[in-house]
């Protein structure tokens, strides 16, 4: 038996990064996403948004950090370890923004496959921007419709995460999966 490699998913805003901290909390494998420690760097170099000021560059950066997480999983043998997004997730940002990119992108979605993806629709009731979340919510509704395709166009069956609080929510998870 393999490493279970699972993503969770969903544009901006959509409670993910509360789900893995969930996870965690349980006991759960879980490989945060990398997406805000690349703005955060880029910060600090004085950069103030990386992904508006230079998509490609960005996005190279997070399929680096994420094609790592991917490979670095395979360490937990016969485990199921789940991902704060997907190699996917970049295309779709890409797709979102109309930016063209390098056929590496979508080798790596096609190479790197996950066993299975949870999305989570954007929900205004927890919706709520940052500093790192310049997208409002009808941004917000535009992401989850790009990563939904996305993620089909490589073959995909998504899962549905249904609204609820975040510990059925998370149950709802582990069920789906048999955990």
């Amino acid at each position: 038996m393999n490493t279970e490699k699972i993503v969770i998913t969903g544009g901006p805003g959509t409670g993910k990064s509360t789900l893995i901290n969930d996870l965690i909390k349980k006991g759960h494998t879980c490989l945060e996403e990398i997406s805000r420690q690349v703005t955060l760097d880029a910060k600090k170099q004085g950069i103030d948004q990386l992904f508006l000021s230079n998509p490609l560059l960005f996005s190279d950066m997070l399929l680096k950090g994420r094609r790592k997480q991917f490979v670095d999983a395979d360490i937990y043998k016969n485990e199921t370890i789940f991902f704060d997004r997907g190699i996917p997730d970049i295309v779709a940002y890409m797709d979102y923004i109309g930016d063209i990119y390098p056929e590496r992108f979508i080798t790596a979605c096609d190479n790197l496959r996950y066993h299975q993806v949870f999305i989570l629709k954007p929900w205004r009731d927890i919706y709520t921007s940052d500093n790192e979340r310049y997208e409002n919510f009808n941004q917000a509704l535009q992401i989850h419709d790009h990563l939904v395709n996305t993620y089909q166009k490589f073959g995909y069956d998504l899962v549905d995460v249904p609204f609820d609080t975040v510990e059925n929510r998370t149950d709802f998870i582990l069920k789906s999966l048999k955990l």
